[in-house]
């Protein structure tokens, strides 16, 4: 399958982790992952509670690579102010991997601040229909983003969680990226289903499993990723989801 590749040089530094007021729906936390990488949450209100969205970014010299948006505009530039605050860095572009407003809800702020951002067509079309915010540019294929050293690798499994949605794998570093295709052992159930196939799911997580058998670290879409066992225990619900079934 065809790969687009886009090019920007790198360099690493380092930052800390920033939080703001406790069970706000502004609550912004950053925290470390491993090497170069970054794990930023996000909260929005369910059912009267403060739902946690993960997001990634990755910090290079030429600037940060950011896969997924905030829920929304209010949450996206404090994200931007902070990144750019520890590292001196700028964003420069960001990956949605599905249609979502969990995961394309800052698009519109991000343009405003020239960040370039990206979605699969697929993603693109069902923002049109769904009235979502819509990425400015559009990849068809499975497309490897590149950035002086480091590679992100996009991957469409299949059908999941949502009809759109891709993972995105960081070879060097083994990172695996699930997005809410998979989801945090914190997760008793397989959540929102309203756009999910969980029979395609089930296949795609076993494509996805097959294909990054030695991830070092599984980012879910909401909740921990401690444990890295995101993805097994994913299919381990959809399996008994779909026997009920």
């Amino acid at each position: 399958m065809f790969k687009k590749h886009f090019y920007f040089s790198a360099a690493l530094l380092f930052v800390t982790a920033f939080s703001g007021n406790m069970y706000s729906q502004n609550k912004l936390e950053i925290t470390h992952l491993t090497g170069d990488f970054y794990i930023y949450t996000t909260y929005h209100d369910f059912q009267g509670e403060p739902y946690p969205a993960n997001g990634l970014y990755v910090v290079t010299d030429a600037g940060v690579i950011m896969i997924d948006s905030p829920w929304d505009a209010a949450q996206t530039k404090p994200l931007l102010d902070s990144i750019e605050a520890r590292h001196g860095k700028k964003v420069l572009l960001c990956v949605a991997t599905h249609f979502h407003d969990d995961r394309t809800g800052g698009f519109d702020e991000l343009k405003k601040y020239g960040v370039a951002t990206y979605s699969t067509y697929q993603t693109y079309e069902l923002c049109i229909k769904e009235k979502n915010q819509l990425s400015e540019f559009r990849f068809n294929a499975d497309t490897v983003f590149e950035a002086g050293g480091f590679k992100a690798e996009t991957f469409f499994p299949g059908a999941g969680h949502a009809p759109d949605n891709i993972v995105v794998w960081f070879p060097q570093s083994k990172v695996l990226y699930g997005g809410c295709f998979i989801k945090s052992t914190d997760s008793p159930t397989l959540g929102n289903l309203g756009d999910a196939d969980t029979k395609s799911w089930e296949i795609a997580a076993g494509k996805v499993k097959d294909k990054f058998p030695n991830a070092k670290y599984v980012i879910p879409g909401h909740e921990s990723w401690l444990d890295g066992q995101g993805l097994e225990h994913t299919i381990k619900l959809l399996k008994k989801y779909n026997k009920k079934k």
